[in-house]
């Protein structure tokens, strides 16, 4: 029999259900492995495992409750949502000592489905960042190898999964912050559609970008965990009030690909892209084939302005969110000035990292007057034929594939003089951010070079997310599930 903490959650969910396993028992499993891994691993900044214990005792006293999906399953949870109780850093010194008073949305309806809360995950500093090499606190690595990134800026929450610190774990996705790390840590990462999931108690980046979804290690753990995160809540304007379909019955809706048309788009599969990537992705469609798939050759031509665009809008939208945080309103108050304007500069310098500074004044500038025209609203027009290329592929296609990096996991500081490249690395996932559709991370095996883990993204159309999981559903029964790192 596996470990405990090698299950999926929907193993653990099952067994917690029948009564051969204990809250307690699957909470410990987890301590375990958090006592075991985290030294070498550093995903978690905050854990809370006497309470989590306590909490999992109380739940065994009462009794299984079946109207709570996830009875008694441990989870961790991306630093950037609002936990009540703990603190919610964002990976940052300025808000090094904030503890919220309440839950984010989607934290609350993990508890709501019966879920104990064990550890809020490292993260690049307010999400800024593709390696978790950017959190103000620690360095995250990769769990498949030490000396590698684990992708970012999710990385911790990626890291804590494959570790088997946890079944499960929230991350945000505003540029791929999700599928690039699933994809260096051999998880499943799903980006659901913008509006799907509240994002009330999300520490905003770019708040037209960003959007809240699971880190797992099966499809079906993946549909499991939108199943209650998705769905209204009127505390968030953009939160879509559309009914959220049934994820779980659409996973048993195929048992192949028949008659699906997959869109290969041709600006994902040439330069700048791994041969080892290129290989385990192309394999992968070699079996969608198989299985019964037609592949489809589609163009998304404005694709290539996708990242100019990405880094002029998060970072407007990101100078504008960071502005509160000024040491006055909230966020770290210097000690050292001398008059109010020292006050905000010095509060501002000595609680930003540098890449967060190097982001605000990017977006300030691009915002100021007389640039504004020129560069703002220029990426917003250009931001619309994106979703065009996207809805008119969508009516040659029923969903598209591409490669979630074009690299797997690379070495600790391989880019940390070199933050364009860095940004350079994120342009197979960006576009759909722009286009607010949802797109899922799926393993496809570990390349012949570097011996990492490499994903395949899968795209869909808006709101979507039932066609997504069934389809990667049968893919991944063919090509297998990836097993938690040993380490």
């Amino acid at each position: 029999m596996a470990q405990i903490y090698a299950q999926t959650l929907t193993e653990t969910a099952a067994a917690l259900a029948q009564g051969t396993l204990t809250a307690e028992e699957a909470v410990r499993a987890c301590i375990d492995r958090i006592e075991a891994t985290e030294p070498a691993v550093h995903a978690l900044l905050a854990t809370r495992c006497e309470e989590a214990l306590a909490e999992a005792r109380a739940m065994d006293a009462a009794g299984y409750d079946p109207a709570k999906p996830l009875w008694g399953v441990p989870v961790t949870v991306k630093d950037v949502l609002s936990t009540s109780g703990v603190a919610t850093t964002c990976g940052s010194r300025i808000l090094e000592n904030y503890v919220p008073f309440f839950d984010a949305a989607a934290v609350s309806r993990l508890k709501d489905a019966g879920a104990v809360i064990l550890a809020k995950t490292n993260m690049d500093e307010f999400a800024m960042g593709s390696s978790t090499e950017k959190s103000a606190f620690k360095t995250t690595h990769n769990p498949w190898d030490l000396q590698r990134v684990p992708g970012g800026s999710s990385g911790g929450s990626a890291a804590s999964v494959a570790a088997g610190q946890c079944f499960a774990s929230l991350g945000t996705d505003t540029g791929g912050s999700v599928r690039q790390p699933a994809s260096f840590c051999g998880c499943v990462g799903l980006k659901p559609t913008y509006g799907r999931v509240s994002r009330y108690g999300l520490v905003a980046y770019g708040s037209s970008l960003d959007q809240i979804g699971p880190v797992t290690r099966s499809v079906e753990d993946a549909a499991r965990v939108l199943a209650v995160i998705a769905g209204h809540d009127a505390r968030d304007t953009t939160c879509s009030d559309r009914p959220v379909d049934d994820y779980l019955a659409a996973l048993g809706s195929r048992s192949d690909l028949a008659g699906l048309r997959i869109g290969v788009p041709a600006e994902y599969w040439g330069e700048g892209l791994s041969g080892e990537v290129d290989s385990c992705c192309r394999e992968a469609l070699k079996k969608a084939e198989d299985l019964g798939a037609t592949l489809v050759d589609i163009s998304l031509p404005n694709s290539r302005h996708a990242i100019a665009v990405y880094y002029i809008v998060a970072m407007a939208e990101a100078s504008s969110n960071l502005a509160r945080f000024d040491g006055v309103r909230f966020g770290h108050r210097s000690d050292n000035a001398a008059s109010l304007p020292e006050l905000y500069i010095n509060s501002r310098s000595e609680g930003f990292g540098d890449e967060v500074q190097r982001r605000i004044m990017l977006g300030t500038y691009v915002l100021s007057s007389g640039y504004y025209d020129a560069y703002y609203r220029k990426a917003a027009q250009v931001r619309r034929l994106i979703l065009q290329d996207f809805e008119k592929a969508f009516e040659q296609c029923d969903v598209i594939c591409g490669p979630a990096s074009p690299v797997t996991a690379w070495k600790h500081e391989a880019m940390s003089g070199d933050p364009l490249t860095m940004y350079l690395l994120d342009i197979f996932t960006i576009s759909l951010n722009l286009a607010g559709l949802p797109g899922l991370s799926l393993p496809v095996g570990t390349g012949t070079e570097s011996g990492m883990p490499v994903g395949l993204q899968i795209l869909g159309k808006a709101f979507d997310e039932a066609t997504l999981l069934s389809v990667a559903h049968v893919l991944e029964q063919r090509i297998g599930r990836t097993p938690v790192a040993q380490i």
